[in-house]
């Protein structure tokens, strides 16, 4: 798979503000009013496309991204030229993580499934952070969410079959982008799920046979998310309930 490091530049693309606050990114749209005002000039939009790399393990991190209705993949790169995908992110949380941290993790952050992202300087990030507030204490409980996703991927790779992953990850999907259509294809998949892409494509068409989703030539439409929520792990309902935490903090 070919990826793209091509530097990201912000573009002049549409994002629909409601008395002044983002909708789409929900770390962003729980902010008090004054702190959103505040930051609002220091956040640009940008796309997120398919393959593009945010960043690297180890590598700097000049970037942070707040997704508004994409998807971007946090994966191990093995040295084999493998990778396996460790969590995803999307409009519910924040990319760069690491970075807040001040430390490094050994994963690659990749966009997944295209759509749009507010980003911030990670300087001017750090300034918002450092101090005692609403963001910081909204950054804080995400990266926790964020582990306890890395640490329920990691034991639901090992333990449950991929018809059950596959769902997963598709149910995860959708909630980001906001739409039962998107692209994804198949050795993404693989890649993603840890799996050869014949095992990919038959769990695909297993799925497609009971009438949960319709998928063709890279493009995957959710048919039936209740039946799909049925078909998934249990690993669905605990990821989601711990993304929810820092919002239902903020509340």
């Amino acid at each position: 798979m070919e990826l793209s490091h091509r530097p990201w530049e912000p573009e002049a693309l549409d994002v629909t503000l409601e008395q002044g606050r983002p909708e789409g990114n929900s770390i962003l749209g729980a902010l008090p009013a004054d702190d959103f005002e505040r930051l609002q000039p220091k956040l640009s939009l940008t796309p997120l496309r398919v393959k593009n790399v945010l960043f690297e393990p180890g590598a700097p991190i000049d970037v942070i991204y707040f997704p508004i209705d994409g998807v971007v993949s946090l994966v191990t790169p093995l040295r084999d030229g493998a990778i396996v995908e460790v969590a995803t992110i999307g409009n519910e949380g924040i990319v760069g993580v690491p970075y807040f941290l001040r430390g490094a993790l050994a994963v690659r952050a990749i966009a997944l499934v295209k759509g749009r992202a507010l980003q911030i300087k990670a300087a001017d990030f750090r300034a918002e952070v450092t101090s005692p507030g609403p963001l910081c204490d909204l950054a804080q409980s995400y990266a926790q969410a964020l582990f306890s996703q890395v640490a329920q991927t990691a034991a639901c790779n090992r333990l449950h079959s991929n018809e059950q992953r596959l769902s997963r990850w598709l149910l995860m999907s959708h909630d980001r982008v906001g739409r039962d259509t998107f692209d994804i294809t198949q050795e993404f998949l693989g890649q993603m799920l840890g799996s050869r892409r014949v095992t990919v494509t038959r769990s695909a068409c297993s799925l497609q046979a009971a009438g949960l989703i319709r998928y063709h030539r890279g493009h995957l439409t959710i048919v039936d998310r209740h039946g799909l929520e049925d078909a998934a792990c249990e690993c669905y309902r605990v990821i989601e309930k711990e993304l929810a935490r820092p919002l239902a903090l903020a509340t």
